[in-house]
């Protein structure tokens, strides 16, 4: 059986999940487990709200949000959850992702994203896993070895 998943990743397109493939297997090689829905903020918010509103009770501890042009989702996200977001600006074919990252960065006070590179899927992927190993020292140690991996290649 499957662990619970720890992690949620919410997508604003179908479009994103080639770009975010870089997220999950991170996530699969650091055995952390998610779950991967596709929800628009601007198409069927409500369903972002539901979704958001729900993690903390399914056991999600960080949620990833990815979304372009004016990627509202990770705020919108936010503002429906206490859980710690990281914000996934995708490259977009009008600005290159510019506009999906100062999006992102502009958080009102009170409703942060912390947001990784565009595209930064991976960073993503580590950077939730060093926000659950905040408290769960399973995690910590996974990322400690990874870093090692890093500082010996």
């Amino acid at each position: 059986m499957a662990a619970e998943p720890v992690v949620g990743i919410i997508l604003g397109s179908k479009s994103d999940l080639p770009a975010m493939e870089a997220c999950t297997k991170e996530l699969d090689e650091l055995g952390v487990p998610y779950e991967l829905v596709v929800h628009s903020a601007h198409r069927n918010p409500a369903q972002v709200a539901e979704w958001a509103t729900t993690a903390a009770d399914r056991g999600i501890r960080v949620i990833i949000a990815a979304a372009g042009k004016a990627a509202a989702l990770p705020g919108v996200v936010a503002a429906y959850t206490p859980l710690p977001i990281v914000g996934v600006p995708m490259k977009t074919s009008d600005l290159g992702g510019m506009d999906s990252l100062l999006s992102m960065v502009q958080m009102p006070s009170g409703v942060p994203v912390a947001t990784v590179a565009i595209g930064g899927a991976k960073n993503a992927a580590i950077l939730a896993t060093q926000i659950l190993g905040a408290g769960l020292p399973e995690y910590r140690e996974k990322i400690a070895n990874m870093k090692k991996a890093l500082a010996e290649a």
